[in-house]
């Protein structure tokens, strides 16, 4: 399968730049990951097997690099630093985490498609017809496996 890469770029670049921000809302770092994204699948373009449109492979490096990113970056806000939390906000602070702990727990036991559309949708910020765009289906099929791994994410949590 013979892909020139310029072409590729100037095609997908603007989709690649607008999916970063809708996950960062920064658009210093979408437009990094962005550059990433187009070097390192220019680096593995022959590793792409075709099982999934173009624009959904880019994406998916994509969110990938930004996840790593973002990881690699645990913010800091020292403006914060000199005030010391009360009794309860440290409590609740717990509380969100490990119920956080508790949701990334069970995503990370959900199955494809389910995984990636929930995370998406809550994580990334993203419209159903983004979701819908990533992995070439319609706005309603978004619409019905969000809502589906929803009912999952519920149900393992409630166990």
């Amino acid at each position: 399968m013979k892909i020139d890469f310029e072409e590729l770029y100037e095609r997908f670049f603007k989709d690649v730049y607008l999916f970063v921000l809708a996950m960062s809302k920064d658009s210093y770092i979408a437009e990094e990951i962005t550059q990433e994204t187009f070097f390192k699948a220019l680096k593995e373009i022959k590793h792409f097997r075709g099982n999934c449109s173009v624009k959904s492979w880019l994406c998916q490096i994509a969110k990938n690099l930004y996840i790593s990113d973002t990881r690699r970056k645990k913010p800091v806000h020292s403006e914060n630093l000199n005030e010391l939390p009360s009794h309860s906000d440290v409590e609740n602070t717990c509380i969100q985490k490990d119920e956080a702990l508790s949701i990334y727990k069970v995503l990370h036991c959900l199955s494809e498609p389910y995984k990636e559309v929930f995370t998406l949708r809550v994580l990334g910020d993203l419209s159903f017809k983004e979701i819908a765009e990533i992995f070439d289906k319609q706005e309603n099929w978004a619409r019905v496996t969000y809502h589906r791994a929803r009912l999952k994410v519920r149900e393992h949590i409630s166990k």
